[in-house]
């Protein structure tokens, strides 16, 4: 039976794809080094359309009725600060552009003007070497070092210093444990409960959250966020995985890449997070087949996330507590107890 791979290693080369959303412009060429806050890519975003009401603006008096205060036409483009309309006289009023725009229509004492909105910009997302460019696309990156994905993240990609606040794998992250000493760093902790917390986190300016887990009526506020949030475990209270927890407080004080990308079954994207290193691992499998002395994590109720190593695969259904029949395996967990699992509830650890 195949089976997906979670990688938390100390050492691996890696490929990344980084795409726009549409057709865009790349900024960097073939060969060149980047860091995971270079902006490798972008394209416009949506421009919006904003009605002003000239004379509700100006107020002029009433000998002024009749009188076109608009002194541009449709089509004309206009910078910041413009004049679009006035009333004359000594004292005169006058509506200036809010930014840089185009008149799309004038009309009953209206104008409409079209702003460009802010060019969408994408990152790097990992310290490395551009492998390959995908014109009006993106980039392809490689680099080599550790590796750990994890279950969830918030769409944000950032890079900075890590400091450990999990002194334990599941420890709950306060805010009174968050100070200003911590800004622009990225922080790990156990586990998350309320929203204020992620809200602190963003208004101290740190530059990601990676958490074991937190739980699930925090989504709408972490989305909301412009730091990173990565969950490496999941929702619920769910403590990091032993491999992981070793790897990440190991490598406390050292710059670390965060791709809180939305998991993607269908093409592979994962949430993850890469710390670069100067030697040269090995290239990564996304599927494998499930076998005796595997590393395994197991998904679900009551060893959520508890790591483990693949025993036996059973040649024949079992029937579960819930009266449901199906194929499982012994594994071993790292107190040596033995349990029967789902192979559908194993996540092969490489």
């Amino acid at each position: 039976m195949q089976a997906h791979l979670t990688h938390i290693l100390p050492l691996a080369s890696i490929t990344r794809t980084r795409l726009l959303p549409g057709s865009g412009r790349v900024l960097v060429k073939a060969g060149q080094k980047v860091s995971a806050l270079d902006v490798v890519a972008d394209m416009p975003s949506e421009n919006r359309h904003i009605i002003i009401d000239v004379w509700q603006a100006l107020k002029p008096s009433k000998t002024s009725v009749g009188v076109n205060l608009i002194n541009r036409k449709a089509g004309e483009k206009i910078s910041k600060g413009d004049v679009i309309a006035e009333t004359g006289g000594v004292f005169s009023k006058v509506v200036r552009a809010p930014a840089d725009c185009q008149v799309v229509a004038v009309g009953g004492n209206q104008v409409m003007l079209e702003i460009e909105g802010p060019r969408f910009e994408l990152k790097a997302a990992y310290n490395g070497t551009v492998k390959e460019i995908l014109a009006d696309q993106g980039v392809v990156i490689e680099s080599s070092g550790a590796l750990i994905q994890g279950i969830w993240g918030n769409g944000r990609s950032t890079m900075g210093m890590l400091i450990n606040m999990a002194h334990t794998p599941g420890e709950l992250l306060t805010r009174e444990r968050l100070d200003v000493s911590m800004r622009g760093a990225v922080v790990l902790a156990g586990h998350c409960d309320r929203a204020e917390v992620l809200l602190s986190a963003a208004d101290l300016n740190l530059r990601g959250l990676i958490l074991g887990s937190m739980t699930a009526d925090l989504i709408p506020v972490a989305n909301q966020l412009e730091i990173a949030v990565l969950l490496i475990e999941g929702f619920g209270n769910q403590p990091i995985n032993s491999n992981a927890y070793r790897l990440l407080t190991t490598s406390e004080k050292r710059d670390v890449c965060i791709n809180a990308a939305q998991y993607d079954a269908f093409s592979g994207l994962r949430p993850e997070i890469f710390i670069d290193l100067p030697a040269e691992g090995d290239p990564l499998h996304e599927i494998t087949e499930l076998s005796e002395g595997q590393e395994v994590r197991i998904i679900g109720a009551p060893y959520d996330s508890v790591i483990g190593t693949l025993e036996k695969i059973l040649p024949m259904s079992v029937a579960l507590p819930n009266k449901i029949k199906t194929r499982a395996a012994i594994v071993r967990l790292e107190d040596s107890n033995q349990v029967i699992i789902p192979l559908s509830n194993l996540d092969v650890i490489e």
